[in-house]
């Protein structure tokens, strides 16, 4: 099929379609991967308790073999050698088992991350149709999965053979071993060994990971019309934009107003606009416009400034021109510098005034405005 026809998945799966398939239990897994990390995670536990299961062991099999003949003619003391030794095997096989619930868990979490559906779980009587399922096992998927599986028996005797080839020396000589030693060292070499044709399956986990992924995202690839459409359906709703567009508005708004508690001054006009100005000699934008806003915001502006005793200053002209010229959190434009620093010269002088009990300054009246930036 041709491009145009916008059949061909050629397109990389969109945020939405790979969030869509996660949400449906749909991502990448690699059933070789589980199965390496259990094995290596069970066969690493068995050679560190494996000694300690060995003693265990010949413990119970010492404490059970060693009844007296009225003790086995009596059911409740057989009754209680029963119940230890259930309870010492329990033990024994706790942290092994405890283990394997552990490697259970980190498979999945390797490849995919943790992840619950219920569509995942919900019964499909479409996959327990044979019929379907033919394709599947004949198709490509099926040729691989042979190819895994070969693999892994390959891989297995091969190691199997090199094992038995360097462990059969050992083996002759637990003939001439106590019982005791026998058994502990039994279980060493069947914990090594063990370890060993877990680590075979490290190759097959290389290759099956990768594929899986690749696997999984051409699954989740998209023509050019599903590219289209999802656009269409999410970015050009107008609704959708609506909202987008309120969210980040209010967003804005918030940040904006939580600025003007630190602001230096508030200019009004005195109703209609308000514009807070901060000076930080540091910063290379030294007198900044932090928030500004006509109307009902104006009014919330000089509100939480009359709260944090930001004081105001009425002056019409140069609230117009700030408001219209300016942009938040940059500095004014070069032709306000002089009307700002008298501003600003006033409210330092303020401040000092207030600080030592002094007479209150009389604010600045006749604020120079550029041609440029008068607002009538």
């Amino acid at each position: 099929m041709s491009e145009d026809s916008g059949q061909d998945k050629t397109e990389e799966p969109t945020g939405k379609r790979l969030a869509d398939s996660r949400k449906k239990g749909q991502i990448a897994r690699s059933r070789e991967l589980n199965t390496l990390i259990m094995l290596i995670f069970s066969a690493t536990l068995l050679l560190m308790w494996g000694a300690k299961m060995g003693e265990s062991l010949l413990k119970i099999m010492h404490t059970n073999f060693a009844l007296s003949r009225e003790a086995i003619f009596d059911p409740a003391t057989l009754m209680a050698s029963l119940k230890s030794a259930l309870l010492d095997g329990f033990l024994l096989i706790a942290p092994l088992v405890g283990g394997l619930c552990v490697a259970a868990f980190l498979g999945p979490l390797a490849l995919g991350g943790w992840n619950f559906s219920w569509d995942a779980i919900a019964l499909n009587f479409g996959k327990l149709n044979p019929i379907t399922g033919l394709p599947r096992l004949f198709g490509p998927k099926g040729l691989i999965e042979l190819f895994k599986a070969l693999l892994k028996m390959t891989l297995i005797l091969i190691v199997a053979y090199i094992l038995f080839r360097g462990y059969l020396p050992e083996f002759v000589d637990l003939n001439h071993e106590p019982v005791q030693i026998a058994i502990i060292h039994t279980v060493k070499i069947m914990s090594e060994a063990f370890l060993y044709l877990s680590s075979a399956l490290l190759l097959v986990a290389m290759l099956d990971v990768p594929y899986q992924l690749w696997t999984h995202n051409e699954q989740l690839k998209m023509t050019k019309q599903e590219v289209r459409d999802e656009a269409k359906e999410s970015d050009g709703n107008p609704e959708v934009k609506g909202r987008i567009r309120r969210l980040q508005m209010e967003a804005a708004q918030g940040r904006m107003m939580a600025e003007v508690p630190n602001a230096d001054v508030i200019v009004t006009n005195p109703t209609h606009f308000a514009v807070a100005l901060k000076y930080d000699p540091e910063t290379s934008a030294a007198r900044r416009v932090v928030a500004k806003g006509a109307d009902l915001i104006a009014q919330q502006i000089r509100q939480l400034a009359t709260e944090a005793n930001v004081p105001l200053l009425a002056s019409p002209p140069l609230a117009r021109a700030l408001y219209y010229a300016t942009e938040l959190d940059q500095e004014i434009p070069k032709g306000l510098f002089l009307a700002v620093a008298q501003v600003l010269a006033y409210i330092f002088s303020l401040k000092t005034a207030k600080a030592h009990g002094q007479q209150t300054p009389t604010p600045p009246k006749n604020i120079v405005i550029p041609d440029e930036f008068k607002i009538d």
